[in-house]
């Protein structure tokens, strides 16, 4: 396959593709033209990439679990401890983005809305006590 092939089949953009060709995660053969040339197992590697970033894996983490998807003598706790720390992460960001959520919720029930020039949103966004 080539790699708009690949592409159209992974949901991938070529663009992508070709940056993780650089990166070094996926390795496409090449023909005698220079084209690149996506072996079944290649096809493996991106639709296994596309669905790790699709969970918000980083590089550095798609990088060792593709390894680690790759060595039949792995340790299945290497793999959990990755998606573990992935896990803790996403729970930080979700408890950021509630404690976010609360702030401007409360800030919107607080500001009128009306033709006044007072705004409990500006004020606390400028660090203005409204007392």
């Amino acid at each position: 396959m080539n790699i708009s092939q690949d592409a159209t089949a992974t949901g991938l953009p070529a663009k992508t593709i070709r940056y993780y060709e650089e990166i070094g995660l996926i390795r496409p053969e090449r023909s005698d033209n220079g084209y690149r040339t996506f072996t079944q197992t290649a096809l493996h590697q991106l639709h296994f990439l596309a669905r790790a970033r699709a969970l918000g894996f980083s590089i550095d983490d798609c990088r060792s679990l593709l390894m680690l998807w790759e060595d039949r003598s792995r340790a299945s706790s290497d793999v959990r401890k990755i998606a573990a720390a992935h896990l803790s992460e996403i729970e930080a960001k979700i408890a950021d983005l509630t404690a976010m959520q609360n702030t401007l919720k409360n800030l919107v029930q607080t500001c009128h809305g009306n033709d006044r020039p007072d705004c409990p949103i500006l004020n606390t966004l400028s660090g203005v006590s409204s007392d």
